[in-house]
């Protein structure tokens, strides 16, 4: 059958009653001498209807039969991507309208998607149509000033579902290229485009892009692509039009999709840390480098070039000491390339900040700690319970430097004001050791605290220049606290209250001032009320995490690396274990499967006392060695047993000793 004739079959089914198009499918002709775009808005016509068809009256089988030759079809594909002015005459909703704004790109998306999901089940021929088209398209507007028609044809052109095979990807790549060397008044338009894709297609964008990148860096087949010498651009181009699917993103609210898509873990695989050095000694500037674009980075590869910073920058503090002692003809004492720190449990608070405030000088060597009274030696343990117990007796609400939110279940700022607030200053510190020495620490903040601590990420020059005031919004307050109408703050007992503004004790809040209140009134409880205090917490960090590596980081991943991943992967523990007079089948190991969160909590809490290590054998007590996440576990007849014996152990877990 005929095309025409399958039209006039679909009419009059919907004229009986069949299906419930709005109007009647039509077929006009095109007159020889009409214009292009008449012909473009004749195909999109035609091809509007029957994607419908195919789409919400599940058609499509007879549609094949019906249409043949795919001729019509095929012509519309053809003409409409053969130039940036078809593709704005079939996509743009209104030919003559402008559309400059960046909250409307113009262009119809559902229309859009309709055509490229059609598009992947026509025949090979109309798909290689297309994609000359294209070729077409971007030869003739490679140079001259460039249009918001033709942003529109860009943003177009960039969903094309094609892009999945190494096939297309000479024409990818061009595309990406032209789209990446846009100015930037450009690129903010086609960034607020993209914010209004639909979660699916922005997905999915996203999801070619890695593909793209992830095979040009390890290509499966080396020999579908070009030489990586000839197309050294490549990558560089699809990261900054990634880049820009990223800053959509983040001006989302909610996100479009998590931040974590946007990682590419093929570059976990990569010699990142010559890339970091390179990004390091040349910026931002033309020499593209992963690390001007850290949202590709995961938190693996980020957390890696913090570590090894660090231990860089130890082995240059601990390589300056020595050679300042050898150069002034002293001995050296081996003590002095490390931050020793010596405490006593009674008087733990008081020894760790007297001694990391004479030391502030040694803040960069390798940490080693010392309880004073024990045999035990630091070997990594040592330094994890001093942190553990230290931690908790500073956070503690009697202590009075933090307090304790229950609704948020974290901690926040006490607002009390003081004459000197180099407590918090040493607490930063010490968070920033943790940091630095790759040690997770036992306490939560709410992610605000996270944002401050990167605003700036670098310390600035001027000691007077504000630090920590974040822009912050009321989820950021809503994270820590339930919003009241009021602003009056407890300190050392004594209910305060704070004008918001000067004279705002006599402004009414109405419907007109309310967001001026609420953004004031978040401002002065993240950031005013506690500015002192934070500040000092602020420089503490700064002092020991000084390093180039943080502006790699987003708040989330600051998060991670001070307090670990908040979700425990039983499975991936369970297979990395090792046995040593064991094996999985034992009657032992298959309790403590069942109590494999216990063991989680056992590597990092139990602690085993070296003087009564003889008589917790006897007692057949598990013994832990936590410089090297080890448990030495004795055999139990039971599951009951097992919970009996590590429940004892964990309560009686403080101190140290040797076997």
């Amino acid at each position: 059958p005929s095309y025409g004739s399958f039209i006039s079959t679909l009419n009059h089914k919907r004229e009986s009653g069949s299906h419930s198009l709005s109007s009647p499918l039509l077929l006009p002709a095109v007159r020889q001498g009409q214009t292009a775009s008449s012909a473009a808005s004749f195909s999109c016509f035609l091809l509007h209807n029957l994607i419908l068809l195919i789409l919400l009256n599940k058609f499509y089988p007879s549609i094949v039969s019906a249409l043949g030759d795919w001729k019509q079809v095929h012509d519309f594909y053809l003409t409409t991507f053969d130039s940036f002015l078809e593709l704005n005459g079939a996509f743009k909703k209104e030919a003559n309208a402008p559309f400059n704004t960046i909250e409307d790109s113009g262009i119809n998306i559902k229309f859009v998607n309709i055509v490229y999901d059609a598009l992947l089940h026509t025949p090979a021929d109309t798909q290689k149509s297309v994609l000359k088209g294209i070729i077409n398209s971007l030869l003739r507007e490679w140079k001259g000033p460039r249009t918001k028609d033709d942003l529109r044809a860009y943003f177009v052109l960039v969903q094309n579902p094609q892009y999945t095979s190494p096939a297309t990807y000479v024409i990818y790549a061009h595309l990406l290229r032209q789209i990446a060397a846009l100015a930037e008044a450009d690129h903010h338009f086609l960034m607020h485009w993209f914010k209004k894709l639909p979660q699916k297609r922005f997905k999915q964008l996203v999801e070619r892009l890695q593909l793209f990148i992830t095979t040009r860096l390890f290509p499966a087949k080396p020999e579908e692509l070009p030489p990586m010498a000839k197309c050294s651009w490549w990558i560089p181009s699809a990261t900054k039009v990634l880049s820009l699917l990223n800053a959509a993103n983040s001006i989302s609210s909610p996100p479009i999709i998590p931040f974590t898509d946007l990682y590419n873990l093929t570059l976990d695989h990569i010699d990142f840390m010559e890339d970091y050095h390179t990004w390091q000694a040349h910026g931002n500037s033309n020499r593209f480098t992963f690390c001007q674009f850290p949202f590709i980075l995961s938190t693996v590869v980020k957390k890696a070039i913090i570590q090894r910073d660090s231990e860089q920058q130890m082995i240059s503090m601990a390589r300056q000491t020595l050679v300042d002692k050898v150069s002034r003809r002293q001995r050296v004492d081996m003590s002095l390339l490390f931050l020793n720190i010596k405490v006593r449990r009674l008087q733990l608070v008081s020894d760790s900040l007297d001694e990391l405030s004479r030391k502030r000088a040694d803040l960069k060597k390798k940490l080693k700690v010392t309880f004073v009274g024990e045999a035990g030696l630091d070997m990594g343990g040592l330094t994890k319970e001093w942190f553990l117990l230290l931690i908790r007796q500073i956070f503690h609400t009697d202590y009075g430097m933090f307090t304790y939110v229950k609704e948020s279940q974290c901690h926040w700022f006490s607002s009390w004001k003081c004459d000197n607030y180099s407590e918090f200053r040493l607490v930063g510190a010490l968070m920033g050791l943790a940091v630095y020495n790759s040690i997770t620490l036992d306490i939560r903040f709410p992610p605000c605290v996270y944002k401050k601590l990167l605003t700036p990420p670098i310390v600035p020059c001027d000691l007077d220049t504000p630090v920590g005031m974040a822009t912050l919004t009321l989820d950021d307050l809503q994270q820590i606290m339930p919003v009241c109408t009021q602003v009056f703050q407890e300190e050392l007992g004594v209910v305060k209250s704070y004008n918001l503004k000067p004279g705002g004790d006599k402004i009414p809040v109405t419907n007109l001032n309310r967001k001026e209140y609420v953004q004031l009134y978040i401002d002065f409880l993240l950031n005013k009320s506690i500015y002192r205090q934070f500040a000092a917490f602020y420089h503490g960090f700064h002092s020991v995490c000084a390093s180039n590596a943080l502006m790699l980081l987003r708040p989330e991943e600051v998060e991670i690396l001070v307090c670990g991943s908040p979700n425990l992967d039983m499975g991936s523990l369970q297979r990395v274990v090792q046995y040593e007079g064991y094996s999985k089948t034992d009657p032992t190991i298959r309790y403590m499967s069942l109590e494999m969160l216990l063991f989680t909590l056992v590597l990092q809490c139990l602690l085993g006392r070296g003087a009564d290590c003889s008589e917790m054998t006897a007692c057949k007590l598990p013994v832990s060695h936590t410089c090297f996440n080890q448990i030495c576990l004795p055999p139990y007849k039971s599951k009951k047993e097992l919970r009996q014996k590590l429940t004892i152990a964990i309560s009686n877990a403080e101190g140290f000793g040797l076997e």
